[in-house]
C-alpha cells in the first residue's frame, strides 16, 4: 500500500493517535516474537503443569505488553519535533563548513595531487 500523502494545511496526527498505532505494532510484533519463543520453549522443556495453551498465551501476552508499550513511547518519541527544529537543522547542515586555513591549505593540496 502507498504511503498517505500530505496535503499542505492538512492537520497533523494527535499525540494519542501516534502512541496508540505504535502501541498496535508493537503488539502485533510481539504476538509473533512470543508465539515463536514460546513454541520454541515448549517444544525444548515441555509446556509445564500449566499445559500448552497456557504457557504459550503468557509468552504470547507478555511479549506483546512488552513490545507494545517501548513501540509506542518510541513511535511518539521519534515523531515528535516541530518544523521550526527540522528547519533549523537543516539550515545548519547546509552551510559551508569552517575549516582552519592550514586544514584548507592541506585539502587544496590534496585534490591537486
Amino acid at each position: 500500500m502507498p504511503p498517505v500523502v500530505q496535503q499542505p494545511g492538512a492537520p497533523q496526527q494527535t499525540l494519542f493517535q501516534k502512541l496508540s498505532m505504535g502501541a498496535a505494532m508493537g503488539t502485533g510484533v510481539g504476538l509473533c516474537i512470543g508465539f515463536i519463543g514460546g513454541a520454541f520453549q515448549i517444544l525444548r522443556a515441555g509446556p509445564g503443569p500449566r499445559g500448552t495453551l497456557a504457557t504459550l498465551g503468557q509468552f504470547m501476552g507478555t511479549s506483546a505488553a512488552t513490545f507494545g508499550f517501548f513501540m509506542s513511547i518510541g513511535t511518539v518519541i521519534r515523531t515528535d519535533s516541530s518544523h521550526a527544529l527540522e528547519a533549523r537543522a537543516y539550515t545548519a547542515a547546509s552551510r559551508p563548513m569552517l575549516l582552519r586555513p592550514e586544514v584548507r591549505a592541506h585539502l587544496r593540496r590534496r585534490e591537486e595531487e
